[in-house]
């Protein structure tokens, strides 16, 4: 069966290309949904044969719900711009019997990296990208969203992340991932005691050091997860103070 690449973009000239070319590796359509980017992203996509559909940012899930219905085929690769298939995993989706299979989804293990450092404290992160829309869908709900399915089969393949370009970035990023987290707990009703933010700190450091062997993955393992403490600790702290300010 064929499969169409459904990608969300905003101001992404410098990673379109590698991306739509990664994925036609093995997809027949590719789909930009584009946030209304102001350089040449869609300029580029469709140089390369991609389909462009023009959509103001809904949120993470939303968007990438929002191209599903107008694709041609009903299987779906969700990728981001900022990804690539490993040849491990463009192997072993030629390989799939998509026609037949008795599976919803398929998901890989994410390697991350920051610059050109990989980032063994964060592998294998699992995400369910490739699934039949006629079986099931991306949440729409705020926030980081995925593929709303339990009948998912883990596949033997790697999706590459090139997340950030350095540490500085990954810092200034974490600071939009921290102020979103706590507005969406808020609003969806948490309440948090002033010891949350100390505890889910230590909580995070803990566990990213120890219970994940960051601690042992040198530099980097300790600098990813300091500032993982950081996001937590900071999000719990803006939840309490949204709850002083009621």
């Amino acid at each position: 069966m064929k499969i169409t690449a459904n990608i969300i973009t905003l101001n992404e000239e410098k990673n379109i290309e590698a991306v739509i070319k990664s994925v036609q590796e093995v997809c027949d359509e590719v789909l930009v949904v584009d946030s209304l980017s102001t350089d040449r992203t869609c300029e580029i996509a469709e140089s390369l044969g991609a389909k462009v559909i023009h959509q103001k940012y809904l949120g993470d899930g939303p968007q990438k719900a929002f191209g599903t219905p107008l694709a041609k085929y009903d299987w779906i690769l969700s990728i981001d711009a900022d990804e690539r298939l490993d040849l491990n995993a463009i192997e072993e989706i030629k390989k799939l019997k998509l026609e037949s299979t008795i599976y919803d989804a398929f998901s890989f293990a994410r390697k991350t990296y920051i610059g050109k450092e990989f980032i063994k404290l964060w592998y294998p992160d699992r995400v369910t990208r490739l699934y039949n829309r006629t079986k099931c869908q991306y949440t729409v709900e705020g926030g980081h969203a995925k593929v709303d399915t339990q009948n998912v089969e883990d596949l033997k393949a790697d999706m590459l992340h090139y997340s950030y370009e350095n540490y500085s970035e990954m810092i200034k990023v974490s600071h939009k991932f921290i102020t979103r987290g706590a507005r969406i707990s808020y609003e969806s009703g948490k309440r948090v005691s002033s010891f949350d933010p100390f505890l889910h700190g230590i909580g995070a450091l803990f566990k990213a050091l120890i219970l994940k062997g960051g601690a042992f993955h040198g530099v980097n393992g300790w600098n990813v997860a300091v500032v993982s403490a950081f996001s937590s600790y900071m999000k719990y702290a803006l939840i309490l103070e949204m709850q002083t300010n009621e």
